[in-house]
């Protein structure tokens, strides 16, 4: 149902751009095409969440061999999906970002450097969440041997 929405907002969105495509500048342009790299980029997330909770918490998914199986889903498992939950948010805050310093000079400051201040947070939360996978991986690993 979300990803129908999300579809919805893309359809929406790229049918307003080209609406009005004659009378944009550059600049609209560009933020119309963030926007819909936006949307396409959070409906994936939504879907990788999906399948991949699905995969590593309920049920394996049995699409081995599978022409259309993403290449993803044969190394899934909670750390990597972390991670890459992680690197997606990470990729769609640096879109708005862009947005914003598209838009800064209609921005107030404050706008700004709480959007940077995020953006900073998201990263260093994704660096400590993998430099964690990568501490457990090391420690299994090493108790293996």
């Amino acid at each position: 149902m979300v990803q129908g929405v999300y579809a919805w907002k893309f359809l929406s969105t790229l049918w307003e751009l080209l609406h009005n495509l004659p009378v944009l500048t550059e600049a609209e342009i560009m933020l119309s095409v963030l926007a819909l790299i936006d949307v396409v980029m959070v409906a994936n997330l939504l879907l990788m969440v999906t399948v991949g909770g699905y995969e590593t918490f309920v049920s394996r998914l049995r699409i081995d061999n599978h022409p259309d199986q993403p290449e993803w889903l044969d190394h899934v498992n909670a750390s990597v999906l972390k991670v890459k939950l992680s690197m997606a948010i990470i990729s769609i805050s640096s879109i708005h970002l862009l947005q914003t310093f598209i838009n800064a000079s209609q921005l107030p400051e404050h706008t700004i450097k709480w959007q940077l201040l995020l953006h900073l947070a998201f990263l260093v939360s994704a660096a400590a969440i993998a430099y964690t996978d990568k501490l457990l991986y090391s420690t299994v690993h090493s108790n293996k041997h």
